[in-house]
């Protein structure tokens, strides 16, 4: 353990693991009802609908619960971005992913217990959970409850306008996730970050 450290303490790889379980759920349910076909289901139809259903609102729970432990734990601390520095910082670390790494240059931003994100990984992890999350878990609120939803939104339905927003939003979640687990092979051995999410230490 001399050259690790503490990183990922209990709460947050078990909130990470039922998180990515319940994204899977939403992403190959949502697609389910997106390209819903008579013909040809992967899932049923109104098995989809619950599944999607259930999984969204416990979603939406571990998420409020993600954003209490941020403020009251010191995690919400890696979340932060200092007044100074953030842009050069951005392109410093995009140079080391489209360029640097493929050199075996060192990362400009290694780990630290001060610094568990780098620029680029702050950035879209402040982006995916504190503006996209939101989206997806109010839109879908909206389409459970669509007799709350306006008639018309910029002068079309307002259910066929959350329900794009709210597809857009999952579209992106999507690819966001597929790159998370691509840039989680990039550590000293393909598996090393994923072991880290199992035993805590980096």
């Amino acid at each position: 353990m001399k050259d690790q450290i503490y990183l990922y303490p209990v709460w947050v790889r078990l909130w990470h693991l039922f998180n990515a379980l319940l994204f899977l759920a939403l992403i190959i349910t949502g697609l389910c009802l997106q390209y819903a076909n008579i013909n040809y289901t992967l899932i049923p139809f109104n098995y989809s609908v619950s599944i999607h259903n259930i999984s969204g609102i416990v979603l939406s729970v571990a998420f409020v619960f993600f954003l209490f432990a941020n403020h009251f734990t010191p995690n919400g601390n890696y979340y932060r971005f200092p007044k100074h520095g953030v842009f050069a910082g951005l392109i410093k670390q995009f140079r080391h992913y489209s360029y640097g790494i493929f050199k075996g240059e060192e990362c400009p931003f290694p780990v630290s217990v001060e610094r568990k994100f780098n620029p680029l990984q702050k950035i879209s992890y402040v982006i995916i959970m504190y503006i996209l999350m939101p989206i997806i878990i109010a839109t879908g609120l909206g389409l459970f409850f669509p007799d709350f939803l306006p008639p018309t939104i910029f002068g079309a339905s307002g259910i066929h306008f959350i329900d794009l927003i709210h597809i857009i939003t999952g579209f992106a979640l999507s690819i966001f996730m597929l790159v998370h687990i691509y840039f989680c092979t990039i550590g000293k051995t393909p598996l090393s970050n994923f072991k880290s999410m199992i035993t805590g230490w980096h």
